[in-house]
């Protein structure tokens, strides 16, 4: 990926951040007009403190992964963040924020969304077969497209990218969540035709959203 800029951090044993790395980490990203931030981290100390100085930034940003495990000692600072942070969590990450089960997750997606949203003064996005976005207030859409395709490694990774490059394009967080999802979903039933209800990867995903966006 030539176009993106990267940036390495100091690691520890664990194979996570090492937690002098936080600093500079948020030094980086106060230059950013939005964050995603969790995917493909691995869970330690450090993840905890990247969480809290993530939200404290007021930014406008997206927590998936590593972080929402972070979250739960933090919920107080989430709560009063000056910009409400956007949730991307699967029911196994959704029972961490909620300390349930995650059969109680999937067996009341909506009503865990709505705890989570309140608990966290999040707009959230309950991941499934059927999706939901649910705002603080207890608003909700439900999403019904996709395919089984969409369930390909990665794939939730590049949900997470299309809600931060709509984020930095000056989408207010629950414009940028209920666009990601219908973009994502929509791209996952174009390769569903193009390639095969299974088979084709996360990185095919993004090249059908440009052609998404201008279609509505």
């Amino acid at each position: 990926m030539p176009e993106a800029m990267v940036v390495g951090f100091a690691t520890a044993r664990d194979g996570g951040f090492a937690r002098r790395a936080v600093n500079e980490m948020i030094e980086q990203s106060s230059n950013a007009d939005a964050i995603v931030a969790g995917p493909g981290m691995t869970g330690n100390r450090a993840t905890e403190k990247l969480a809290s100085e993530l939200v404290a930034l007021g930014k406008p940003l997206a927590l998936d992964a590593a972080l929402l495990h972070a979250l739960p000692p933090h919920d107080d600072e989430t709560r009063d963040a000056r910009v409400p942070p956007i949730l991307l969590p699967h029911a196994g990450e959704m029972a961490s924020l909620l300390a349930c089960d995650a059969r109680e997750v999937e067996n009341e997606p909506l009503e865990c969304g709505r705890a989570c949203a309140s608990r966290y003064g999040a707009t959230v996005l309950v991941k499934g077969i059927e999706s939901h976005v649910v705002t603080p207030g207890g608003r909700a859409w439900k999403y019904r497209g996709g395919g089984p395709g969409l369930g390909v490694s990665g794939s939730g990774d590049t949900l997470a990218g299309i809600v931060g490059g709509l984020l930095a394009r000056g989408a207010d967080p629950l414009d940028a969540l209920l666009w990601a999802v219908w973009l994502h979903g929509e791209a996952g039933a174009r390769l569903s035709k193009k390639v095969g209800t299974l088979g084709f990867l996360a990185r095919d995903i993004p090249g059908e959203v440009p052609a998404l966006l201008e279609s509505r």
